[in-house]
């Protein structure tokens, strides 16, 4: 019987591998066929395989290892296992996608007439891939690991880092491919970018709530009967009158935020708001992880 730790393990691994899949599935479908660009080392991988017909499956992996050395020295093998199991297993499945095409078991999508498509669906299905990967604590290497030792080091932000490098790669492909096809390819990190997210922020999007009132009991209680949601009352002093007031903090879903901003206005209509979005939300009324 395994016990929890055990089965959130097994349960990131079993994710991290299908999201590799996915990932692999896209790459391999909708990019490499239609000549589009990836960021990072796999991107690099993309302008060996377009400039000297290398294959993906072997330079992705072959590129990785020495970050992977870095990173097991410096971070530590418990940062880098999911990472290292992300970055094989993208590897192995892009293998599996090269000698299933060679098989003629998989039909590349190739679409040079409506490269717009082509550029929607691969970042659908990369985002997908790298969102599972991702929410599970996983990476797929390359710029990823660059990203962490840069902001161990340096202090650099991680979300620079990787724009960055994924920049400077995406550009260099100007100079093996036509300009329209990196153009495209910005789409399609985009529409990737959003999936991600998406799937990682989860697909639950709420509503958080700040009210500052001279009536926090009454609002509390009006909040408790007429949407059943749970309330946090604190205390606060307003700065410039030095007036006690109370602090009100709820978190809805989008179809009450009419109604909770109906019911302060019944409450206390001098009432201060402030409504911010809530990408995830764990515990009681909303999701359990």
């Amino acid at each position: 019987m395994l016990d929890r730790r055990q089965w959130d393990l097994w349960k990131s691994v079993f994710f991290i591998a299908l999201g590799s899949a996915i990932y692999a599935f896209g790459l391999h479908y909708f990019v490499i066929s239609n000549q589009l660009m990836e960021g990072g080392v796999t991107g690099i991988a993309l302008l060996l395989y377009y400039a000297g017909e290398l294959p993906p499956s072997l330079t992705t992996l072959a590129l990785n290892i020495p970050l992977f050395i870095l990173g097991w020295s410096i971070l530590g093998k418990r940062a880098m296992r999911l990472t290292i199991l992300g970055t094989v297993a993208v590897s192995l499945f892009l293998a599996l996608m090269e000698r299933w095409t060679r098989a003629g078991w998989i039909k590349p999508f190739e679409k040079p007439d409506d490269l717009l498509l082509v550029a929607l669906y691969a970042g659908i299905t990369l985002g997908t891939g790298l969102g599972l990967v991702f929410r599970f604590g996983g990476t797929t290497g390359g710029g990823d690991i660059i990203a962490r030792l840069g902001n161990k080091y340096r202090g650099w932000s991680m979300g620079q880092v990787i724009l960055g490098f994924d920049a400077v790669v995406i550009g260099a492909a100007l100079f093996y491919l036509p300009q329209e096809r990196v153009l495209y390819t910005l789409v399609s990190v985009f529409i990737a970018t959003r999936t991600i997210d998406f799937i990682t922020e989860g697909a639950y999007a709420a509503k958080e709530f700040t009210v500052i009132t001279d009536k926090g009991e009454a609002l509390a209680a009006a909040i408790t009967k007429e949407l059943d949601r749970g309330v946090t009352l604190l205390p606060a002093i307003g700065a410039y009158s030095q007036t006690a007031k109370s602090m009100v903090y709820c978190i809805v879903g989008r179809a009450e935020v009419r109604r909770l901003k109906t019911l302060v206005r019944a409450v206390d209509p001098q009432a201060f708001m402030v409504i911010n979005d809530v990408h995830d939300v764990l515990g009681e009324g909303f999701k359990k992880e």
